[in-house]
């Protein structure tokens, strides 16, 4: 696509004949589909950043192609400002990917590649001034040079049987495969991870290392610094999540891309980070859905990892001790190789699972009798417990007995919370959808009653209870709102580590991938909520954080137990976490899917559409669901698209804006992919004569 001048400004001259005039195809960060055309008087390289000017604007691209001719009028393209040549150009590997995933999550080339790049090297602002563009990278190399720290080495473990064998599988793969390694908690799967990542470093190769969430980061690190050795470099690990200040991500990125970082370890952006040698990829926790963006680029960074492994002819290890029922879809159709590690690594027994029937129980605050008196068995044997609840703060909803009224977000279809006074600040209500916060109100704003009462538990609340109950007990809280600063999360974590707290009460922050030593009880209470939600996704969910927390138990000595309270025992979600049986559970999952058509069965795209108006939102999406009908030409494919009702999300109104949705779905990813490059085509025209803001997920994980 050429990029026009500004009408009002005089177009730029065409290259002097005796200048010799290179054509560039540029990507930008701009919200229109395809390349931009620009010439230079130099060549310049696929994969170099250059400034070019855009409208009245100067932007930061990536040269993706040099045509030998421009697409349009050469007199119309104007030539580039400046080459980027402080950052060795993106190999071909890194703009394949790019290209795949904006053409797989229908978004424009230039969204895909600007963003993934730490903010220095994509702000034009970083070289203003600066004809030599190596200004911002080579000032923060000189302050921060990797330190020459001595690697001390860690303790080697002896493999078991299960994980030998499957060490010695995944050192045996030439080029890609896909292996699915299932290990229930505490089997060991780490260990086997370190195993095979050496052996990748020991042939030449960098390894990526992707963990779902920030907090599994420090432990994970240690491990990785002190068991793997890179000969004759210092400091051979790089981290990187979006945790870091920008100079810190700067760091880490270029130290990747140019190969002096032989191990990454980083979140779901690690995966657009450019390695020349990588040779292997893992993939802890697979099955999370933190690795799915749910702004900007939807992308998975699993999905993307897989084809970025095949992409590049390498072998990629998809860990879990509750895979994704799409992974285990895979493996049974052989797609994955699939390996498993059946026994805990330690020789100790997996912990036991206990349903409480509350239906007929006195609760006092969530807490069935049972639950009580297994945390006080367990301080008296000097052992940890933990307390999960899958909610943060301290109460949910205001509540007034007399008529009824409830907190409500004055901008939002949701309530707001109570939160509990910190230092000098008094207790509030906010709105987690919109962050709108209000004092607390002395009596009901309908009817007067200034008796007002929480409704619900929130952990905080959890932690004061237990405080009244053992007052001798040291508790901890660890959620969203605990580990707001910098580094707190870590702190807390180590202390849990250090012995320092009898009692920790989490949410799913404490979930998986922590190894405690001494915690020999998990209480979970209010699981029920999941098992009713509307996202046919929500039985997999509550399956896998179970068995997630429940896995905290009895990692180092034996006598683990689980107590997990509820109204509906019965449930088959239950009684496979009661039997730590993941495979009957997937079959069990996976055969009521392909019953009704669902994922993996079927493919799915979500448009979502906001406007001030629910009315206006929802008449833009039967718009876009008629375009078939109106031009069928267009739409060959479109008898195996099933495109539904518009409807509005649950939680419709957000910060004064109202949502709607509409679901596509069909069996065939072939067709649903060309059915959706016809119709975002036309999206955008549709949705400024509506005047909605709109959103095309593919392979949306909530619905």
């Amino acid at each position: 696509m050429a990029e026009f001048p500004n009408p009002e400004q005089s177009a730029c001259p065409p290259a002097e004949p005796t200048v010799a005039c290179f054509w560039l195809r540029v990507a930008l960060d701009v919200p229109l589909a395809g390349l931009f055309d620009y010439r230079a008087s130099q060549p310049v390289a696929p994969g170099t950043r250059v400034i070019v000017p855009f409208g009245r604007r100067r932007l930061v691209g990536v040269v993706v192609e040099t045509p030998d001719v421009p697409e349009f009028d050469a007199e119309q393209v104007r030539e580039i400002d400046q080459v980027l040549d402080d950052t060795p150009p993106f190999q071909a590997g890194w703009i394949r990917m790019a290209r795949f995933a904006a053409q797989y999550y229908q978004r424009p080339l230039g969204e895909v590649m600007l963003p993934a790049l730490p903010a220095g090297l994509r702000k034009v602002t970083s070289y203003q001034g600066k004809r030599s563009a190596g200004g911002p990278v080579q000032r923060i190399d000189k302050r921060a040079a990797p330190r020459a720290e001595p690697v001390q080495a860690g303790e080697v473990p002896e493999l078991n049987d299960e994980q030998q064998a499957a060490v010695q599988v995944i050192e045996a793969l030439q080029g890609y495969q896909a292996v699915l390694l299932h290990g229930v908690t505490g089997s060991g799967k780490t260990e086997v991870y370190l195993r095979v990542a050496q052996a990748a470093l020991d042939k030449g190769g960098q390894v990526l290392f992707m963990v779902p969430e920030i907090n599994l980061t420090p432990q994970l690190e240690q491990s990785l610094r002190t068991r793997l050795v890179v000969p004759g470099v210092a400091d051979s690990l790089a981290v990187l999540h979006s945790g870091l200040a920008d100079g810190e991500r700067l760091r880490a990125w270029l130290r990747a891309q140019r190969g002096q970082a032989r191990i990454l370890l980083g979140t779901r952006l690690s995966i657009f980070a450019p390695m020349p040698d990588l040779g292997l990829i893992i993939v802890d926790e697979e099955h999370d859905a933190s690795y799915k963006q749910q702004e900007g680029l939807r992308y998975s960074a699993r999905d993307l990892a897989v084809w970025c492994a095949h992409d590049r002819d390498i072998p990629i290890v998809l860990g879990s001790a509750t895979p994704s029922l799409e992974s285990w879809a895979h493996a049974e159709r052989g797609n994955y190789l699939k390996l498993s590690l059946m026994r805990r690594a330690r020789h100790v027994e997996l912990p036991q699972v206990r349903l409480v029937d509350t239906r007929r129980l006195a609760m006092q605050h969530g807490f069935s009798p049972q639950l009580v008196e297994a945390i006080g068995q367990r301080l008296a044997q000097g052992e940890q417990s933990l307390v999960f609840l899958n909610r943060r703060g301290y109460a949910p909803v205001l509540n007034c007995a007399s008529c009824g009224w409830v907190s409500q977000c004055p901008r939002c279809t949701a309530y707001t919370v109570l939160h509990r006074a910190t230092g000098a600040r008094r207790n509030y209500l906010q709105c987690h959808h919109c962050g709108y916060q209000t004092r607390v109100p002395t009596s009901c704003p309908d009817c007067g009653d200034q008796d007002l009462r929480p409704m619900g538990r929130g952990t905080q609340r959890v932690e004061e209870y237990l405080a009244q109950l053992f007052p001798q007990a040291r508790i901890t809280r660890i959620d969203a709102d605990s580990t707001r600063l910098k580094g707190s999360a870590q702190a807390l974590f180590d202390q849990v580590h250090a012995g320092k707290v009898d009692i920790l009460v989490g949410t799913q922050m404490v979930a998986k991938g922590h190894d405690f030593a001494n915690l020999g009880l998990v209480g979970v209470l209010n699981a029920d909520a999941m098992l009713f939600a509307q996202d046919f996704r929500a039985p997999e969910r509550l399956f896998a954080q179970l068995m997630q927390v429940a896995g905290r138990a009895g990692r180092h000595a034996r006598g683990g137990e689980v107590i997990i309270q509820t109204d509906y025992p019965e449930q088959p979600v239950y009684q496979a976490v009661v039997r730590h049986d993941y495979a009957g559970f997937a079959t069990y999952g996976l055969a009521e899917r392909k019953a009704v058509g669902l994922p993996p069965y079927a493919f799915q795209a979500l448009l979502t559409a906001e406007a001030r108006e629910l009315a206006i939102a929802l008449e833009f999406l039967a718009r876009a669901r008629a375009l078939p009908g109106d031009s069928p030409s267009s739409y060959p494919m479109v008898s195996t698209i099933t495109l539904y009702d518009p409807v509005p999300l649950r939680v419709v109104r957000v910060a004064n804006i109202e949502r709607a949705q509409l679901l596509v779905e069909s069996i065939h990813r072939p067709l649903l992919q060309a059915f959706l490059t016809q119709w975002a085509a036309m999206l955008p025209g549709l949705a400024s004569q509506h005047r909605v803001r709109w959103q095309l997920e593919v392979d949306p994980l909530e619905i």
